[in-house]
């Protein structure tokens, strides 16, 4: 009974990756890392390796199962893949209808995770310190940086997925907001819409490859820099805050595929100033509101995973 209520915390948390990887703006990384399976995830994703090809040429399925953590990747990238075909719509509709409170839930979300990873740091030493300002200065620029325009062709359509997916395993800054800047966001979301199993599969292509190469440069990192890398990171979750602060002024619109107009430059303001300059409600309560939700449903999950772990 433990090993299936432990399979099925997993699924939860890989369904909590895919639902914020839909996100233009928040890092399904940023749900392993709180939930304690970052480092896991990662060793798992690096065992892919001759070890692992030599085994399988062999046909020694179950020795290569067990050397890839196979059941681990399943049942979570299950819980992943669930969550983004599930609820595609349902967060492009939220974010068209409702984006202050989906923002303010997920300002709430990132800066406590934030947080709970700065409190797993042990030993604190100056250049630890300088790490999270410095986590925090490049995901702000990253999230200043402008769209581009980008060709439909195969080769940019696994490009974008070998990109995208280093911010699946890199807390912050979301996939689906580097998708948003190589002009392929829409492209993609599309494409998981309409199940085009082409499009998806160039995609996944991409996705594999960048992930078998990043993974293996942030485990490099947290094995010999640990304290170093968990700062830097937690700077990188709290920049990415610029791009999904829920109070903005439109300053330049795009047209989508659909031919709809969407925002395209933003400029971050306050929410007394938000009512002067667009004319529409604040919604500060439900704001706060979201915020702590997101709070609590963060706090739940690492102390639910602590319990886990004690048992």
């Amino acid at each position: 009974m433990n090993k299936f209520r432990e399979k099925a915390f997993l699924f939860l948390k890989g369904m909590g990756m895919g639902s914020a990887d839909i996100v233009p703006g928040v890092s399904g990384g940023s749900i392993a890392l709180v939930t304690k399976i970052y480092e896991e995830l990662l060793a798992s994703i690096n065992s892919f390796d001759l070890t692992a090809i030599k085994l399988l040429a062999k046909f020694e399925v179950v020795a290569f199962w067990k050397h890839v953590n196979a059941g681990f990747l399943l049942t979570l990238f299950s819980g992943i893949l669930t969550s983004i075909f599930a609820f595609s719509k349902v967060i492009t509709f939220l974010i068209d209808k409702y984006p202050i409170p989906l923002w303010s839930f997920f300002c709430g979300l990132i800066l406590i995770s934030a947080i709970i990873i700065l409190r797993d740091i042990k030993r604190w030493t100056i250049v630890a310190i300088l790490m999270f300002p410095i986590g925090a200065l490049i995901a702000y620029f990253i999230t200043e940086l402008p769209m581009i325009s980008s060709p439909n062709n195969i080769w940019f359509t696994f490009t974008a997925g070998a990109i995208a997916i280093c911010a699946m395993i890199l807390p912050g800054i979301s996939g689906s907001f580097l998708l948003l800047i190589l002009g392929k966001y829409e492209f993609i979301l599309h494409a998981v819409n309409e199940r085009d199993i082409v499009i998806l599969g160039v995609f996944a292509l991409g996705c594999i490859t960048g992930l078998l190469l990043f993974s293996r440069v942030i485990s490099w990192f947290l094995k010999n820099y640990h304290a170093l890398t968990l700062s830097f990171l937690s700077g990188f979750m709290i920049g990415s805050i610029n791009k999904i602060w829920p109070w903005k002024k439109i300053l330049t619109y795009r047209v989508s595929s659909s031919g709809a107009q969407k925002p395209l430059l933003t400029e971050n303001i306050l929410p007394h100033v938000y009512l002067a300059e667009t004319g529409q409600e604040p919604a500060f309560l439900i704001a706060i509101l979201a915020f702590l939700i997101g709070v609590v449903l963060v706090v739940g999950l690492e102390r639910l995973a602590y319990n886990f772990r004690k048992e």
